[in-house]
């Protein structure tokens, strides 16, 4: 089965980095990668993925325009289905609760612990197969 994750980021060097990170996974074709440089972005590409199999979306919360934490409840009510984990540079309390009450399932601080965050998408991969 084909899998798709979707990460979200204004930053342009986060595609390379996280295709870097992943790129065994990606060349074995445990999973896909897509990329979206804004919430804007995002949100259409969940509306058209819907026929996917999208499992797991990485949101940055900072970008220009709507926030990832703005973006989170319209992603939930086009995909409920789709565990959502955000990321910040600025891990607090209130960005964490924020983070949770809107639907995220988890947040993690930058700069990304590669090594938990592949333990959240095998532990999704997982649950889908």
């Amino acid at each position: 089965m084909s899998v798709l994750i979707l990460v979200v980021d204004d930053e342009a060097d986060v595609e390379d980095l996280f295709r870097q990170r992943f790129r065994r996974d990606l060349r074995a074709e445990r999973f896909q990668m897509e990329f979206a440089c804004s919430a804007a972005d995002a949100l259409a590409r969940v509306a058209e993925a819907s026929a996917r199999s999208l499992i797991l979306i990485l949101s940055d919360i900072n970008m220009p325009g709507m926030t990832g934490l703005d973006m989170l409840p319209q992603v939930k009510k086009i995909r409920p289905d789709v565990p959502v984990i955000m990321i910040t540079a600025y891990g607090d309390d209130r960005t964490r609760q924020q983070a949770i009450e809107r639907g995220a399932m988890q947040l993690l601080t930058k700069p990304v612990d590669f090594d938990v965050l592949r333990r959240a998408i095998d532990t999704r991969i997982e649950q889908v197969a």
